[in-house]
């Protein structure tokens, strides 16, 4: 028996001499697989081509192993660009740990074919289609034409500026001083009376009208000179 007892403590030693450098590989390898997992999901409806590089973390990292691992992204963090990703340790570890990664998102996007006044509704001739990266992009870029097709430009936008959404509004139905149809539905009934529209309104917006008994009332825009009032 006490032959075999060096060799057990020499195993013993090797033992304990790898398990904190085994650790600490195993948990990194736990949180990239984890942002892999995350990203590849949370970035499948984006548009165009997505491809992302997951920096390693530092050596230096020290890290308690963990049963079980979360992704998440911080608040207002974006899925394109430089992206901090947290992970965060299900398990009586509780640590947290951000890992940098880069986020490219190739993807079409509409830009201004000619200066566009306010008011305008936009047709094919008012833009065109170039490629690049989201990343670079300003918020809210407009990447499908049908997001584009038949709006309203809010304000003056000139030639070869990326088209953002907010700069884009649902044609009108109403328009102010208009003549419109006010249609009162309630649970068996449906009336209808006519009025002067006080406001524009677009489909789903509100919409106030002046009756011609002089009455105010407000309902929703739901067809061109049509506003609906729900009893």
């Amino acid at each position: 028996m006490n032959r075999y007892l060096p060799r057990l403590l020499r195993a013993l030693a090797l033992f304990l001499v790898l398990a904190p450098a085994l650790a600490p590989a195993q948990t990194a390898d736990v949180i990239s697989n984890a942002v892999d997992q995350f990203l590849r999901t949370q970035t499948r409806g984006l548009p165009g081509r997505v491809q992302f590089t997951i920096s390693p973390l530092d050596s230096r990292t020290q890290l308690a192993p963990c049963p079980a691992v979360e992704a998440f992204l911080p608040p207002g963090a974006r899925l394109w660009g430089r992206v901090s990703v947290g992970v965060r340790c299900l398990g009586p570890a509780g640590w947290t740990i951000y890992v940098p990664t880069q986020i490219s998102v190739t993807t079409n996007y509409l830009v201004t074919a000619r200066p566009l006044s306010p008011g305008q509704v936009l047709t094919m001739n008012d833009f065109m289609t170039q490629s690049g990266d989201l990343a670079g992009l300003p918020n809210g870029v407009v990447t499908d034409v049908q997001q584009a097709l038949g709006k309203t430009v809010r304000n003056g936008i000139a030639a070869g500026q990326p088209l953002r959404g907010d700069l884009l509004m649902a044609p009108l139905l109403i328009q102010q001083g208009q003549t419109v149809k006010v249609v009162s539905q309630g649970t068996g009934f449906s009336v209808t009376s006519e009025g002067r529209a006080m406001n524009n309104a677009s489909e789903g917006q509100i919409a106030q009208v002046r009756l011609n008994s002089g009455q105010t009332v407000s309902g929703i825009a739901r067809g061109v000179g049509i506003i609906e009032i729900s009893q």
